[in-house]
């Protein structure tokens, strides 16, 4: 990459503005964050996402910063909305100072593969665990059924990981 085409890391943090845990993410957050954030220009979705979502993007995937964690001192976290074609995720990505991933999550959203659709919403606490609810219904009835629901935790620990949560 050219270094007139470079986005600086800094540059593509801003964009994400700092959202301090409790916070939710639901299946409609998405409108919340698209009416005050633009979506991410095209050479930070190519420097800064892409190398982490496979390096491929249609014309009709978009990017849309949403939360950047405070406080996480030795790394960046960042949530962004990636809405394609039946499916919109929300992202947890956390990176080192330079940009590298540490790691990366999908964490909330909902997908569909014609026949069912699954919907997750992720909730973050004060001390980054994120209780993740998913659940599922069928597209041709839209009835949800409860028995197909999911919990589970993850955990944003200090080394900018994201693990299974186990509580101690």
């Amino acid at each position: 990459m050219e270094k007139d085409t470079a986005v600086k890391f800094e540059n593509f943090l801003s964009r994400f503005p700092i959202v301090k845990p409790p916070f939710t993410i639901g299946e409609d957050s998405h409108h919340t964050f698209s009416k005050k954030n633009d979506p991410l220009q095209q050479l930070m979705i190519n420097q800064f996402i892409l190398p982490h979502e496979g390096g491929i993007q249609d014309e009709y995937t978009e990017y849309v910063p949403c939360i950047k964690i405070p406080d996480t001192y030795q790394f960046h976290a960042v949530i962004y909305w990636k809405a394609g074609l039946m499916d919109y995720q929300y992202v947890l990505i956390t990176l080192t100072d330079k940009g590298e991933l540490i790691d990366k999550r999908i964490i909330a959203g909902t997908f569909s593969d014609g026949q069912t659709l699954t919907t997750s919403v992720a909730t973050m606490d004060e001390d980054w665990v994120i209780a993740v609810a998913s659940g599922q219904a069928n597209t041709s009835s839209s009835q949800y059924d409860a028995s197909s629901s999911r919990a589970y935790k993850l955990e944003l620990i200090p080394d900018g990981t994201i693990v299974n949560y186990t509580s101690e």
